[in-house]
């Protein structure tokens, strides 16, 4: 197998990669911001419920919360899914997993805002909503950049787990050319690419903390 071969099969797999990377912050981030609310809420029931959710998905591993939505529906209702639901059961447990850790990265950085900006909002006739998306979130995002770097960071690397339920992403393609050729190279080129990828993400995730350094402490 040729070298041009093998980045050609990495790339392929380097798309899949970044679209499950993609869909996973597309669908994580919102509902993260959800889930803290939740987290947040003056309802009993869903506070608890959200908090159990959450001490679900930071509790048991990935990989195994992978195996549960793959094999769920045929084992607890006897659904067939088919192939394609292999690319699909992993964006799902992606985006739940991820949503719980945002989730609470997200509570984190309101809970830190002091109360007196709601109350001094309300005197200026601010709305709840008002002074959330025009005082309080613009702060929030400062705060939480840095966790927020480490856990897209992370992420980055988590899509090698996609592997789990056979989804051809870039770890996949690494392996199995590196069994059939007895070689490393393919695992050097794998790596090398989630190194510049964590490095773009990085170098972005600085970007943005800087577009939000007006917001002086």
């Amino acid at each position: 197998m040729t070298l041009e071969t093998i980045v050609g099969m990495l790339a392929f797999g380097a798309l899949t990669s970044l679209m499950i990377f993609f869909f996973t912050l597309v669908g994580s981030l919102p509902l993260g911001l959800l889930v803290s609310f939740g987290r947040m809420s003056k309802i009993a029931p869903i506070r608890w419920l959200v908090r159990f959710y959450i001490s679900i998905m930071r509790g048991t591993p990935l990989i195994l919360q992978l195996f549960v939505v793959y094999f769920g529906p045929f084992l607890l209702f006897g659904l067939q899914m088919g192939q394609d639901y292999r690319i699909t059961a992993t964006l799902i447990a992606f985006i739940l997993n991820y949503a719980a850790y945002f989730g609470e990265i997200y509570r984190s950085g309101i809970e830190s805002i002091p109360r007196g900006q709601h109350e001094a909002a309300a005197v200026l006739g601010y709305t709840r909503s008002q002074t959330f998306i025009r005082i309080i979130f613009p702060q929030v995002l400062k705060r939480i950049i840095p966790p927020m770097t480490n856990e897209i960071i992370t992420l980055v690397k988590d899509t090698a787990l996609a592997f789990t339920l056979g989804v051809a992403e870039m770890f996949t393609q690494a392996r199995a050319i590196v069994s059939s050729q007895g070689n490393l190279i393919a695992f050097l080129i794998a790596g090398i690419f989630y190194y510049a990828f964590n490095a773009l993400v990085a170098f972005i995730m600085e970007r943005v903390e800087k577009a939000f350094a007006y917001y002086h402490e």
